[in-house]
């Protein structure tokens, strides 16, 4: 596999006020990350309209959802906003799809909006997808997911994928997951960019995640999660090295409460 260089996202996923987001992005852009990228919903909020202030105050740093559930909008109104996002910013926008986590469903009613069956939900991003690509010049598109089907659209289409993977989710298992990707994607693997997005740098959980969980940090990274960073960041490189190197990822993202703690890890690797 190619020796694709690193990048490196953070998730902002919480947003009272413009501001706090914001200021997040730019703090996000001095110390190198490549990307901010926001959930959907984002808490109460629309993420594109979320994401214009984003490009308004940065010049360099890159932007997107993570991901975007396509049921809750007009496919052809997405596909506006979403060239609007990409042309306005100079090309730094990225669109994730998905089809939805937990509770999207009640969410999408609330929408006045059909969330549909699994497989009408992937049927729905691959319309959107292909009215995307239909178009000269668009965003990168990041896929997530962790069924067949999803990630057999991911690997004809995406340029970007995310595997959804369980916290608790072993590096064997990881493996196991990119070597049937890659089986899927076959000659196309090597120009898809491979995304693993960190639930912790260090040994704390956010407080909602772990009570989500139901595991400590420390406990996840006893277990051999490859979800956790645990050890020093000159540590936390050389895993992100080898992971790169075993498992193709280059990617790598994580939730703004650990933007400054992750800061050393990007400094060190960034370029690389």
């Amino acid at each position: 596999m190619p020796d694709r260089p690193f990048r490196f996202g953070v998730v902002a996923g919480y947003a009272p006020d413009i501001q706090a987001v914001t200021s997040v992005a730019r703090r996000a852009e001095e110390l190198g990350f490549d990307t901010l990228v926001t959930p959907d919903p984002m808490g109460a909020h629309d993420p594109l309209t979320v994401l214009s202030g984003v490009a308004a105050v940065t010049s360099r740093l890159r932007f997107g959802t993570f991901v975007l559930a396509e049921a809750f909008r007009d496919k052809r109104m997405l596909s506006w906003q979403a060239q609007t996002l990409h042309n306005l910013s100079g090309g730094r926008f990225e669109l994730g799809l998905g089809t939805g986590r937990p509770g999207s469903e009640q969410f999408a009613a609330e929408l006045g909006r059909d969330f549909g069956s699994p497989g009408e939900r992937v049927a729905g991003v691959a319309e959107l997808v292909a009215e995307l690509k239909a178009q000269e010049d668009r965003p990168r598109l990041l896929l997530a997911g962790a069924g067949p089907k999803l990630l057999g659209l991911a690997a004809r289409e995406a340029d970007i994928v995310t595997f959804t993977w369980k916290p608790q989710t072993t590096e064997a298992e990881a493996a196991s997951i990119v070597d049937r990707f890659r089986e899927t994607a076959g000659a196309r693997f090597d120009e898809i960019e491979l995304n693993i997005n960190l639930i912790a740098v260090g040994d704390e959980l956010p407080t909602q995640m772990q009570k989500y969980i139901g595991m400590s940090s420390a406990e996840l990274a006893a277990a051999g999660a490859v979800t956790v960073l645990p050890g020093t960041a000159a540590e936390n490189a050389d895993v992100l090295r080898r992971w790169r190197d075993e498992l193709g990822i280059s990617y790598i993202s994580v939730n703004s409460g650990f933007l400054e703690k992750f800061a050393p890890i990007v400094e060190m690797l960034s370029g690389s």
